[in-house]
């Protein structure tokens, strides 16, 4: 019997040895997921979560306007293969709806679920969202905890894997809110009018109580009529802000003309829809933020100011 026994302990043994590194290697993860964003911004965070765990790609590219963006045959070819595809939601990409009709069945995730919207006040979008939330990195955790969720329900394997990394580039996004919270407020209560070409500041002036201005509220109307370029010319001979803004993916000279009328100057492009390539200013998210702030305190001569 014992000598049986034994033998039955060794096969177990040996049978053990085998299937372990099998169950091991069925058990790991396979090859990274891929993942479309409709634009670089999303397509920025969702590789900071993501890590090493996935594949992450911008359907539009670097400068892109991505309101009325005409996708191509190719952009539906790289969403087809896709495992998930990320889109902001809230009205922003007007193209998505259609181009998704033609995708097919792929996994989407809207990354502003759970956001609550500031609505436009005026013009044609009037009582519709103002889409562009990932403009206040308070708001922009909401995104990358989407993010999170969504890669998980994907790629389960990975699930550890995307919450240390959220967790990670979450406190790096807090920690940027802070630092631009202290350098915003160095503006005089007198000159706190961010006034540029699309509302699209709403949610970052509300979080550093700052007062928006703009020509036009969505880019499709990217000239501005009359009645908008005088009533902005109007409010900033009122506020008397040192200087103007626009958004680098769209033309300035209608807001470089508001400029000279009110007597003010054009203090430089600030960046939303777009990252910049890695030698320009804005090549991250993150970096966006900064370099929008930079270029804000330097026309207005804040921080030099408040030393």
């Amino acid at each position: 019997m014992a000598p049986f026994a034994s033998r039955r302990v060794l096969l177990g043994a040996l049978l053990t040895g085998i299937a372990s590194p099998r169950l091991a290697r069925a058990q790991a993860p396979g090859a990274p997921k891929r993942v479309v964003a409709t634009f670089t911004v999303l397509a920025d965070m969702a590789r900071n979560v993501a890590g090493e765990g996935a594949v992450v790609e911008s359907l539009t590219r670097l400068g892109a306007e991505i309101h009325d963006y005409d996708p191509t045959p190719q952009d539906v070819a790289r969403a087809r293969g896709a495992d998930l595809v990320l889109w902001n939601g809230m009205g922003l990409e007007r193209w998505f709806e259609r181009f998704f009709s033609r995708v097919g069945q792929v996994r989407q995730a809207v990354l502003t679920e759970g956001v609550t919207p500031i609505g436009i006040g005026e013009g044609p979008y009037q009582n519709q969202p103002n889409p562009h939330a990932w403009m206040s990195p308070r708001l922009a955790l909401t995104y990358v905890e989407n993010i999170r969720k969504a890669l998980t329900e994907l790629d389960p394997a990975r699930a550890e894997l995307f919450a240390a990394n959220a967790a990670a580039y979450s406190e790096r996004i807090r920690a940027l809110d802070a630092t631009l919270q202290a350098r915003l407020a160095t503006i005089p209560e007198e000159r706190r009018v961010l006034a540029t070409c699309e509302g699209a500041f709403s949610y970052l002036t509300r979080d550093y109580g700052l007062r928006e201005a703009y020509l036009w509220a969505i880019n499709a109307e990217e000239e501005g009529t009359p009645r908008q370029v005088r009533a902005l010319i109007d409010e900033l001979r009122r506020s008397r802000p040192p200087a103007v803004f626009c958004e680098s993916t769209v033309n300035d000279r209608p807001m470089r003309q508001v400029a000279r009328e009110a007597r003010t100057r054009f203090g430089g492009v600030l960046h939303v829809d777009s990252l910049t390539a890695a030698d320009g200013p804005a090549p991250t998210y993150l970096r966006l933020l900064e370099a929008n702030a930079d270029t804000i305190l330097q026309a207005f001569g804040a921080e030099q100011a408040s030393r």
